[in-house]
């Protein structure tokens, strides 16, 4: 080994002793004499003391070292005076005084600091992110990932799952978000697709008898991506066979459970919080809503049916329906042209506008509080539960758009009004998602998860009369108001699978040729079985605090998949592609 010890280890007790260490050049300070190196590596830092009389050759080159130079040092561990001490670092009550400097690499001048404490912009960032990945913080993020995904296999370990790897290439499916798509050599005009999730060989492995499963999964999409979402992604994949729905719940519980405890020291509350999807849309218009604040919708139908505002009586006579909230003690915080962004933020929920009422001590102040009467302004101020000072919001449109626009307006008044404490970590179960939902652009029914999600039992009735109100026996965990996790029981019964199939307009030999391996293994002693998937990456950025996914991984790509650091995705040679069979054409200018 080229050291003896990390730059972050050396405490009083090595002092006297001779050691050794290597590192980055954190900073240089010239004394007129005494020269001080601080080194660092990704255990912490230590100050290097070169003194003149140790020896004028590496006192001359350790003031020539500059920032991010790779020194290994060798000297003697000394005690700092009282006055010197720094509290501020583990190693702040010892000094490594030189006795021998081998410089293992210069460095060019690096296009930002990594101590600094105003970064450049992300884009720059991750081009130099060799650089980047020196921060503290990003190293602290990676260690702690690190740490979380050692505890995850720990929890399984212990409970009785396996660890089974499944394919990184196989079929392309037609169900889900695009596949991205490998072509073969020895199969001309053929590809691979890599994998979404596991989900195909997870449950050919309950077929096969493994009856707990569980994975750390990379997995692929091809999707438009955002802060929480990149386009390849890992996933805690689970699966269970001979269980219920409550088996995986209570599972992921004491998962959740256990990395509080070992990561926070925190002792939550089992069983976690549920509520049913109907019940998440109905009070906060979300199926992933934030429960770290109340600010609940309220529906207005009764009060203003008969008011003289036409908007709200022409929307109620059209089916549609009059929701809102109350954001407390806003009033004032709020200027009209403020409410007017939101106005157009909710548009881009297809909310045809926002009404709102400030309320005051003598009533509700709008341009449109004239249309409604002293006794309707109090009836709503008592449906909100309304105090002097606070700030109701209304929408007016079908169920849906209410429902959406509605929700995220919640979210983000919650940030803006700082309504929630950003280190408290909520969870909560939403159960019994819809089976199936209306594509009204295509007029048929499509699968809300995946169509081997099995329904609720006393739901399958309503194949044949309302497929909208089948449930699904699927959960999401949430966090935070991020779906942190979602899975389903999966069907098992093969009369239940062709009632899908049927609903979905997959005629049985369709089926049997989109997803053949599945639902053969199906027809050969399938049990029942359910499974969930957890986002690490999301869990990462959730318990550390952050707001970027990219951040919780070492090496991201940009919000438009690209890899700035190796230029991924890039031009192949003709060569290359002549090998594959493929012969790429110039996009439209």
């Amino acid at each position: 080994m080229l050291r003896t010890h990390t730059c972050g280890e050396l405490r009083t007790h090595q002092v006297g002793e001779t050691v050794t260490v290597c590192g980055w050049v954190d900073s240089r300070r010239d004394h007129g004499g005494l020269v001080f190196v601080d080194l660092r590596d990704r255990y912490g830092k230590v100050q290097v003391v070169f003194d003149p009389s140790e020896g004028a050759e590496q006192h001359a080159k350790a003031g020539g070292v500059r920032n991010e130079d790779v020194l290994q040092v060798t000297g003697r561990v000394v005690a700092r005076s009282a006055k010197d001490v720094n509290a501020k670092i583990p190693t702040g009550e010892i000094d490594i005084r030189s006795q021998s400097l081998v410089i293992l690499n210069k460095s060019k001048t690096v296009p930002f600091e990594p101590g600094t404490t105003t970064p450049p912009n992300e884009e720059f960032r991750l081009k130099y992110r060799f650089i980047d990945l020196r921060r503290p913080r990003l190293q602290e993020l990676i260690i702690f990932r690190h740490r979380l995904t050692k505890l995850i296999r720990d929890y399984f370990d212990r409970d009785g799952f396996l660890e089974i790897e499944t394919p990184m290439l196989g079929r392309s499916s037609p169900e889900g978000a695009r596949d991205y798509l490998v072509p073969s050599r020895v199969h001309p005009g053929c590809f691979y697709a890599l994998p979404q999730s596991p989900q195909l060989y997870k449950q050919i492995l309950m077929v096969a008898g493994f009856d707990r499963y569980m994975q750390i999964a990379r997995c692929f999409r091809d999707e438009d991506l955002r802060a929480d979402r990149q386009p390849e992604f890992t996933q805690v994949d689970i699966e269970m066979a001979f269980v219920e729905r409550e088996d995986i719940l209570r599972t992921a519980d004491g998962l959740i459970e256990f990395l509080m405890k070992e990561i926070r020291g925190t002792q939550i509350t089992l069983p976690l919080p549920r509520l049913t999807h109907r019940e998440a849309m109905e009070k906060y218009g979300s199926d992933k809503p934030d429960l770290r604040y109340g600010m609940e919708l309220v529906d207005l139908g009764e009060v203003v049916a008969n008011c003289g505002f036409s908007v709200f009586k022409n929307t109620l006579a059209a089916g549609g329906r009059i929701r809102g909230l109350c954001a407390p003690q806003a009033a004032e915080k709020y200027s009209r042209r403020q409410i007017d962004d939101l106005t157009l933020f909710v548009k881009d929920y297809k909310a045809q506008g926002l009404a709102f009422f400030r309320v005051t001590e003598t009533g509700l102040d709008s341009p449109i509080a004239k249309f409604f009467t002293p006794e309707e302004q109090a009836s709503i101020r008592a449906k909100f539960d309304a105090k002097t000072g606070d700030l109701i919001f209304i929408v007016a449109d079908k169920p849906a758009v209410t429902s959406a626009a509605l929700g995220a307006l919640r979210s983000r008044l919650g940030k803006e009004l700082k309504l929630f404490d950003p280190n408290e970590m909520h969870f909560a179960w939403v159960l019994d998602f819809p089976l199936f939902g209306w594509n009204e652009e295509e007029q048929r029914w499509d699968a809300e998860h995946h169509p081997f999600c099995n329904p609720v039992p006393e739901d399958v009735g309503y194949f044949e009369t309302d497929p909208g109100k089948i449930r699904a026996t699927s959960y999401d965990l949430v966090i935070n108001g991020y779906e942190g996790a979602s899975g389903s029981v999966r069907i098992h019964d093969g009369a239940v699978q062709q009632k899908v199939f049927d609903l979905l307009g997959i005629p049985a030999e369709v089926a049997d040729e989109r997803f053949a391996c599945l639902l053969e293994a199906l027809r050969y002693g399938a049990p029942p079985h359910a499974g969930i998937a957890l986002g690490l990456d999301r869990l990462v950025m959730l318990f550390t605090g952050c707001d970027n996914i990219r951040d919780v991984l070492a090496f991201p790509k940009t919000q438009k998949a690209s890899d700035l650091l190796s230029g991924a995705p890039s031009n192949v040679d003709a060569k290359q592609l002549k090998e594959l069979s493929i012969r790429v054409e110039e996009p439209p200018k």
